[in-house]
């Protein structure tokens, strides 16, 4: 045994020092090897001084890799001493095998790593299944703490940042990610969006050059005052929606050229008049009930009853009676409520006549446009009366006019990608109104200017945009002035934020699966 004792040490543990084997014993399915540490002393975890006073010893039992299919159990004795600081509190420590042991822990080190290698290559369920097949059994969650009680890896500081924001519960709290737009690999994760978080977080890191965000103010203030020396990168995608949104705001606004001029008529035709139509609504169960009580009455009288016993027979009040029978016409008992009473919706009326002819026919959207103009009520009134006066008025002949969202789409659409029957829409819809003319001219200079990264152009856009009798590219163009170093990098400069778009859209998947 002695001459095999120094073989099984440089076979076993080659890279442990002061560590003894004493015996090897194999069963069937276990391998049990008994060692002892030989350090002469150990470092007190709590203080750092060395004690080489034994307190005491006891038996540690780390599994160990397997070896020839067998699992391999270590009986490890190691001693307890007795720390010299007296004022630390810790009195007692148990000495560690640096390399085979560490505190608490129920593997070796060697299979502690072999595990976190399984577990990094595939995961809890396909770690474990693997894990198994070579003789080591270990649960799916221990894979996964083995992995998480790594510490994280050292992040060198990018030089090309980005910035935004994503959603840990949408419309309530926001988080904001950072990543490296040159490696395309995530940085760090902001629990907010402030700009005090941001600016705390890149003043840590003075390396940071260019900054590619939205124009967010928190996400802009922030930046200016974390990296003051960094150049900041407005990103294009969000210039051009929204540029987009602006465009479809004037589209809306100027709806009514969305529909061709009718040909006007030779001689204008007298139209048919239409007879006297009964104000009282037809179909109208209380309607219908009147008309068939008034017939009743009437046809009892032409019989000979007597009024009273017409008021039993039909369970009639006697005043009730007489009003019905005095009436010549069911349309004479049109009183009380079946009047047409002032509502509040009668100042928008003209409007909702108007717009139904000009093609819009959605209840929710006319109710939403009054709303706009300080219309107080619900959306039930407008409802009512679209049902009851404007389904049955014929609609304008012709084809029915594109929409706002359309016309937009085709302004914003590179003229060479449109269909040949939407570009033919779209040039009759810009030779029907100016306005639009001049808008469409506008977007395609700033996608010119963007597509080509020529931000040296914008100052004339701006000018030129604000010129123009459209508030919402007016708006849309003042809002520009306001982060103007910006805009201009990102219209200069190719760096931009769509790989931390594709971070958050990842974020957003994961969230779907759990």
């Amino acid at each position: 045994m002695n001459t095999v004792r120094p073989q099984l040490d440089e076979l076993l543990f080659w890279s442990v020092e002061n560590l003894s084997v004493e015996s090897v014993a194999v069963a069937d399915t276990v391998v049990r090897v008994e060692a002892r540490a030989l350090a002469s002393g150990a470092a007190c975890p709590s203080c750092g001084c060395w004690s080489a006073q034994i307190h005491g010893s006891y038996l540690r039992f780390p599994r160990d890799l397997p070896t020839a299919g067998k699992l391999v159990v270590l009986s490890l004795r190691v001693r307890r001493f007795v720390c010299s600081e007296e004022s630390c509190p810790r009195k007692t420590f148990v000495e560690q095998v640096p390399g085979l042991t560490r505190r608490f822990g129920r593997r070796t080190e060697r299979l502690r790593s072999t595990l976190i290698s399984v577990g990094l290559a595939l995961a809890g369920r396909a770690g474990a299944r693997l894990s198994d097949a070579f003789g080591v059994r270990v649960s799916r969650n221990a894979l996964l703490r083995l992995i998480t009680s790594l510490p994280d890896p050292p992040a060198p500081t990018p030089r090309v940042v980005g910035v935004d924001e994503y959603a840990q519960r949408k419309g309530r709290i926001y988080g904001t990610v950072l990543v490296d737009v040159e490696t395309r690999r995530p940085v760090d994760l902001l629990p907010d969006r402030e700009a005090d978080t941001l600016a705390a977080w890149l003043s840590e890191r003075p390396g940071i050059e260019i900054i590619c965000r939205d124009r967010a103010l928190f996400y802009a203030e922030g930046a200016t005052r974390g990296a003051p020396q960094a150049l900041q990168v407005a990103d294009r995608w969000h210039l051009w929606h929204n540029l987009s949104e602006a465009a479809e705001k004037c589209v809306y606004r100027h709806r009514a050229c969305l529909r061709p001029t009718p040909a006007s008529l030779a001689e204008p035709q007298p139209m048919p008049e239409s007879p006297p139509s009964s104000p009282w609504p037809t179909g109208h169960r209380f309607a219908e009930r009147t008309r068939a009580k008034h017939a009743t009455v009437h046809a009892l009288l032409a019989a000979g009853h007597s009024k009273r016993s017409i008021a039993r027979q039909l369970g009639m009040g006697l005043t009730t009676l007489l009003r019905s029978s005095r009436a010549t016409e069911p349309e004479q008992l049109f009183t009380g409520q079946w009047q047409s009473r002032p509502t509040k919706l009668d100042a928008f009326k003209p409007y909702l006549d108007q717009r139904w002819q000009e093609g819009c026919t959605n209840a929710w959207k006319l109710w939403e446009e009054i709303k706009e103009q300080g219309y107080p009520d619900g959306y039930g009134n407008v409802r009512a009366y679209v049902s009851r006066n404007l389904r049955g008025k014929p609609q304008p002949v012709g084809p029915r006019p594109p929409s706002a969202r359309a016309v937009t789409r085709w302004i914003l659409t590179h003229p060479d990608a449109l269909a040949e029957g939407d570009r033919l829409q779209l040039k009759g819809v810009l030779a029907n109104c100016p306005e639009l003319d001049a808008l469409a001219g506008h977007i395609r200079s700033f996608a010119h200017m963007l597509t080509q990264l020529q931000g040296n152009q914008l100052p004339a856009w701006i000018k030129a945009a604000t010129t123009a009798d459209l508030p919402s590219l007016q708006r849309f163009a003042r809002h520009l002035e306001r982060d103007l170093d910006a805009v201009t990098a990102g219209l200069t400069q190719p760096w931009n934020s769509g790989v931390v778009e594709g971070h958050v859209n990842r974020t957003k998947m994961l969230k779907r699966q759990m």
